[in-house]
């Protein structure tokens, strides 16, 4: 009965239309500001969550889960060592490689680009980059001597289109009794790829064949590309393979090479989520102004409440009532109003460029034509959570103060 009364008065407290135009006004305020918070706090994370899935499909299409490779010179009996592989629960597809960095040139532009040598037909079974090839085909390394595919952006950069000869600069040299000279070769592009992101501007491909020629390796490769059954738990499933290598072997996966990446992007998530946090926390402590405004108009009532033999908690708790009322209604309609722009944020941004009649995400700029998002439901119930949290801390103080209303003292000149 003491909670019912309590919560009855809070609320009545929060959505009575006979309060002061004044106390209304900062109310509303806080409410909106509370709605606007929440809103855009769970749209922003949305868009984080779409980023980072963007960047990790795009990139790890392009990235095997996994490497084995020498901690020292290359890998010389490597198809023993990928047949023992093979046969091991969860791996589904070895690939060689070879892998430099090199100074490529074309149409008098100079271009540093990540060369690697791989086998086309192996290829496919470790990364999508043959499904992502703009013009040719991965597999015309194999029949095409000293050819070359390149990624979109290092293309475009050098002026280089199929059929075009480009001349790549390695990191060693090359005696001669004329003298030392950089080892150079001159290789025909013959295909370009795009997966839309950052490796369409420096990644560049040959035939093993060719690279095992242009890097003087012999028959020997860098390393063995992996791929499992699952990209998520290849960490766990690579570490399982590591003790039964040979002696000069080690195993590195994807969250190795690539995590700093997608650390980056984790902590760029948690810091944009603690600024916009922020804004919750002004308009949650917004609700203090409104408490002490209504503590100040509601004295009568308090010390009407307090000799009908109410408690000092029971009027701290309608305070509480009365704040965290404000602040639900501002949490509810804002959480409601975040998950309807996470799912339509595409066909909104869509309309707007429509509208306004400009491309708000050039392709060729930020890589995707659309602002993703991807809501996930443990942000929204966190993003709650954390409002309701800071909503009650802001209304402790002033239902205490409430609570310490002496009603002798408001009731002496009644």
């Amino acid at each position: 009965m003491g909670l019912h009364y309590t919560l009855f008065v809070g609320l009545r407290y929060s959505f009575s239309r006979k309060r002061n135009r004044f106390a209304s006004v900062i109310a509303m305020v806080s409410m909106l500001g509370m709605v606007l918070g929440v809103a855009s706090l769970i749209t922003v994370l949305s868009i984080m969550n779409g980023f980072s899935a963007e960047l990790r499909g795009r990139i790890l299409a392009l990235v095997p889960h996994g490497f084995v490779v020498a901690t020292e010179g290359r890998i010389v009996d490597w198809p023993e060592l990928a047949a023992g592989l093979q046969a091991r629960p969860g791996v589904l597809a070895i690939a060689p490689y070879l892998s430099e960095k090199v100074i490529i040139a074309g149409h008098g532009t100079l271009r540093g680009a990540s060369l690697t040598a791989i086998d086309p037909a192996l290829q496919a079974g470790v990364s999508q980059v043959g499904g992502a090839m703009v013009s040719g085909s991965l597999e015309d390394l194999q029949h095409t001597p000293f050819s070359i595919v390149l990624g979109a952006g290092l293309a475009r950069g050098l002026g280089a289109t199929p059929g075009d000869t480009v001349e790549v600069t390695l990191p060693s040299l090359t005696v001669t009794p004329l003298g030392t000279f950089p080892r150079t070769k001159r290789l025909r592009v013959i295909g370009t790829f795009a997966i839309n992101a950052q490796p369409d501007g420096y990644q560049a491909y040959v035939s093993l064949s060719t690279g095992q020629r242009l890097f003087g390796a012999g028959s020997t490769v860098d390393g063995l590309q992996l791929h499992t059954a699952d990209l998520m738990s290849a960490p766990q499933r690579l570490a399982e393979l590591a003790p039964a290598l040979p002696a000069g072997l080690i195993v590195r996966d994807w969250s190795q090479t690539q995590g700093s990446l997608f650390r980056a992007v984790k902590m760029e998530k948690i810091m944009v989520g603690l600024l916009l946090l922020s804004v919750v926390a002004v308009a949650a402590f917004n609700i203090v102004s409104t408490l002490v405004m209504a503590v100040a108009e509601k004295r009568g009532d308090i010390a009407v409440l307090r000799t009908m033999g109410a408690r000092a908690g029971g009027i701290m708790a309608i305070f509480l009532a009365h704040g965290l009322g404000l602040a639900c209604t501002g949490i509810g309609v804002g959480a409601l109003l975040g998950v309807l722009l996470a799912g339509n944020i595409a066909t909104i941004t869509a309309h707007l460029e429509q509208w306004l009649g400009v491309k708000l995400f050039d392709p060729t700029v930020y890589f995707i034509s659309e602002l993703p998002a991807r809501l996930f439901w443990q942000d929204v119930v966190a993003v709650i959570v954390a409002s309701l949290l800071l909503s009650l801390l802001a209304s402790i103080y002033p239902a205490w103060r409430a609570a310490r209303i002496a009603p002798a003292e408001v009731l002496r000149y009644e």
